[in-house]
């Protein structure tokens, strides 16, 4: 009987290898290669963390989050990497990447977690709970277990071989799943809007969006199948359903150009195309600002509070991570450890906890994975 077992070679799975005793677990990936999805994070660079962290970066149970942060930060995350000599770069609003590639992370973590035993291309069909331990039913052989972590992932890029097995494995130890949707994703378009789609290969930069109370900072990006970019994708984790309210201008001064004899499509601090075709859409003609009658005047408003109603995400296929999960309150928070069968562990994506646009979910995959580790060393002999 092995110690442990990994369900995931991703970023929890990886990290929480590295920390385990070594040949003290089996990590199964049903991928040839572990941190599949590591690999296409951030652009290819890997965004690993942020400078700044808390539970306010994360849409899930404030307590439970701020537990599990505060045991393994983005400071002890930091010091981890420097030293494996892996020192990361800040950039991009405090966001901290890789220097060259995602293969340096993901070849560290390779390297930590070789210690143990590590199955590619195998995929796990079910568990079953005795008194022994666990029973591991692989497509491949059945391995036993005194502990199983879960650390499977997301629906998130299913052409990188997510699964939902992670959730089904939950239900099938009684644990609640809280309804699962794409985040971090692009926003399609309802027919009033798709004027923007001419706008395809367009952005504008530094823009708000607010989704009920949030509001969401960055640029936009209009594509041919909706709109996207950083603010977009931050507004998708809150949004679910109804409209969302776009400022394009939220540092603009209508007054810094009442005089000016200019048109407006000239001096709005937009590219040119865009604001043409949102004056259009408006039904606003571009002349100078002066010239415009009291009921244009006013209808250019319309800019620092757009309303519109998404159709719907560009989907899983587009998606950065999955929202939803195994609801968190039957988590013990100090171990990882789940409230309802013994000795079976959920870790990162696969649990009701998502973060916003900038490492805040790799944060919370490798603080999560820490968190069980330090539960498990003490009880691996």
């Amino acid at each position: 009987m092995i110690p442990v077992v990994i369900i995931g070679g991703g970023a929890s799975g990886l990290m929480l290898a590295s920390l385990l005793p070594p040949k003290s677990a089996i990590v199964i990936e049903s991928n040839p290669k572990v941190g599949a999805k590591l690999l296409v994070s951030g652009g290819g660079r890997c965004n690993v963390t942020n400078e700044i962290v808390s539970s306010d970066n994360y849409l899930g149970d404030k307590d439970f989050i701020s537990n599990v942060l505060r045991h393994f930060d983005q400071n002890a995350l930091l010091s981890w990497c420097e030293v494996r000599g892996l020192s990361l770069i800040s950039q991009k609003n405090h966001q901290y990447f890789c220097p060259n590639s995602a293969k340096e992370i993901v070849f560290i973590l390779t390297k930590e977690s070789n210690k143990q035993t590590v199955l590619l291309n195998e995929k796990v069909l079910n568990i079953n709970h005795g008194q022994d331990g666990f029973l591991v039913q692989t497509n491949k052989q059945k391995i036993k277990a005194k502990f199983v972590v879960v650390a499977s992932g997301g629906l998130s890029y299913p052409i990188l071989g997510a699964s939902d097995i992670g959730y089904k494995l939950a239900q099938n130890a009684n644990h609640s799943i809280s309804k699962l949707s794409p985040a971090l994703v692009g926003f399609t378009l309802q027919k009033e809007q798709f004027f923007m789609k001419e706008l395809s290969g367009s952005s504008v930069n530094n823009i708000e969006i607010k989704v009920g109370t949030k509001i969401c900072k960055g640029d936009l990006l209009f594509t041919h199948k909706g709109i996207s970019g950083p603010s977009v994708l931050d507004a998708s984790l809150y949004w679910e359903k109804g409209s969302i309210s776009i400022d394009f201008l939220p540092n603009f001064r209508w007054k810094s150009i009442s005089g000016s004899k200019k048109n407006i499509s000239t001096l709005l601090p937009l590219p040119k195309r865009v604001t043409k075709s949102l004056l259009e859409h408006l039904d606003i003609p571009d002349k100078p600002f002066s010239a415009l009658s009291k009921a244009d005047q006013d209808k250019l408003n319309i800019l620092n509070n757009y309303s519109l109603a998404p159709a719907g995400t560009f989907g899983y296929s587009k998606a950065e991570v999955t929202r939803g999960g195994v609801i968190t309150n039957e988590i013990d928070p100090y171990t990882m450890m789940s409230n309802k069968v013994d000795n079976l562990y959920f870790a990162g994506e696969v649990l009701d906890v998502t973060g916003e646009l900038g490492g805040y979910n790799l944060q919370w995959a490798f603080s999560s994975a820490f968190v069980c580790a330090k539960a498990l060393k003490p009880k691996i002999k």
